[in-house]
């Protein structure tokens, strides 16, 4: 029999891929009305190298086509042992499950121009920011009367909150997310140790992403490397626990909150959060104990953290027992071309802000100018960086959660 370990996550690629995030809540389709052939031709392109890819890759999983051109079914084998079950009902997890292809590849720019990092410039952007959101980031934040006292909620976001971001797109080159999975023993995650493991997990440790319990433990975790070195990054909300140990120990990591929502509001897992972290500021991403292929008996369950996730063959290599040869060939890997032919024609179906503009803030839905002398400068960074600051007028972009149409938060230069 057949483990499956994770569901919804096709471990296709040694070679670097676009990745295809499916989000909850699929949009309704509009009809074809509004395609070129070009882009239909494009979508029936992208959809076929899609299935070829799997069928060739997927160790026996299979991608079957729905009634558009988006709907795509994964099918594991039929003697696939799914382990995890439903606590409510006690029912095993299905072995199909169905993601929308349009909204995957629809969302891929927006990630990777993002950034992740809540700052006070967003909040400030924000029509109501203070009033309508930043209370939602501190712990008990509804008795703060929707920030009725700024000052008070300025205070206890101040240690989190810096003014812009601390990171560019493309800063850095390879990235590793390393997760807590017994598979294992560089973006990691909640309070996994090093000490004693580092022939398992390696020796570096940049950034730490934490849920809510291990932020609670905020102290403990920031011993868990040099100190200081590693950023921590909690996903939810600021407690004065946590201020109180940032100031008192005191804590001299940078600590930051996370503002990702480009994979959609329901995608929570500490895990999937980590990958959108490292795929905001990485050109390419290597995974490490977070899935475990059709086949492979050592697991505990599916990961319910990362179920949204679909990676499709070119910027995320994921690595797991049954996937250790590093110079393994994957076959039918769309080309970059296809993909952004793909991308255009999935916009407009989905008619997201901006859909098929040429204009780079054709998906801000608010645009606001940046503060004068609050801006750090790209000189001294990777060629990367600089060209892609150029690329985007050196616009800040942020992800909206609950935007129609998938639009961005944008800051601009004054000049």
């Amino acid at each position: 029999m057949r483990l499956l370990q994770l569901a919804f996550i096709v471990s296709l690629t040694s070679g670097f891929a676009a990745i295809l995030i499916y989000i909850t809540g699929v949009s309704k389709l509009y009809g074809t009305r509004q395609l070129s052939d070009e882009d239909i031709e494009a979508l029936q392109s992208l959809q076929g190298s899609f299935q070829k890819c799997v069928s060739s890759n997927g160790l026996g999983i299979q991608a079957v086509s729905g009634t558009d051109f988006c709907e795509i079914t994964l099918q594991f084998p039929s003697d696939t042992d799914s382990k995890w079950r439903d606590p409510k009902t006690g029912e095993p997890e299905g072995l199909s499950f169905s993601f929308n292809l349009c909204e995957a590849v629809a969302t891929w720019e927006q990630v990777r121009n993002s950034t992740t990092i809540l700052t006070k410039e967003f909040i400030d952007a924000l029509p109501n920011g203070w009033e309508d959101y930043a209370w939602q980031r501190i712990n008990k934040g509804i008795l703060l009367n929707r920030c009725e006292n700024k000052t008070l909620c300025m205070e206890k976001l101040s240690l989190v909150l810096p003014e812009i971001p601390p990171y560019f797109p493309r800063q850095f080159g390879q990235c590793a997310v390393v997760g807590n999975s017994g598979d294992l023993l560089k973006t990691r995650e909640n309070g996994a140790p090093i000490q004693n493991y580092t022939d398992y997990v390696g020796k570096k440790s940049t950034f730490r992403l934490l849920n809510r319990g291990s932020a609670k433990a905020l102290d403990k975790v920031a011993e868990l490397y040099d100190t200081g070195k590693e950023v921590l990054i909690i996903k939810t909300t600021i407690h004065d626990i946590m201020n109180k140990m940032i100031l008192e120990i005191p804590i001299r990591n940078p600590v930051y909150l996370m503002l990702g929502a480009s994979f959609g509001s329901a995608a929570k897992g500490t895990g999937l959060k980590a990958l959108e972290f490292a795929l905001s500021i990485c050109d390419t991403v290597d995974m490490y104990g977070f899935t475990v292929d059709p086949g492979y008996k050592n697991g505990r369950g599916i990961s319910r953290s990362l179920e949204k996730v679909i990676l499709h063959c070119r910027l995320v290599k994921i690595h797991s027992p049954m996937r250790s040869d590093p110079n393994r060939v994957v076959k039918w890997v769309p080309d970059r071309g296809t993909i952004a032919a793909a991308r255009i024609a999935s916009e407009k179906l989905l008619r997201r802000v901006g859909a098929g503009s040429g204009d780079i803030l054709g998906a801000c839905s608010i645009i606001k100018k940046q503060v004068k002398g609050k801006r750090t400068g790209v000189s001294g960074l990777r060629k990367a960086v600089m060209e892609h600051q150029k690329y985007v007028k050196r616009t800040t972009m942020y992800p909206l959660e609950h935007n129609p149409g998938h639009g961005l938060l944008c800051t601009v230069p004054n000049s």
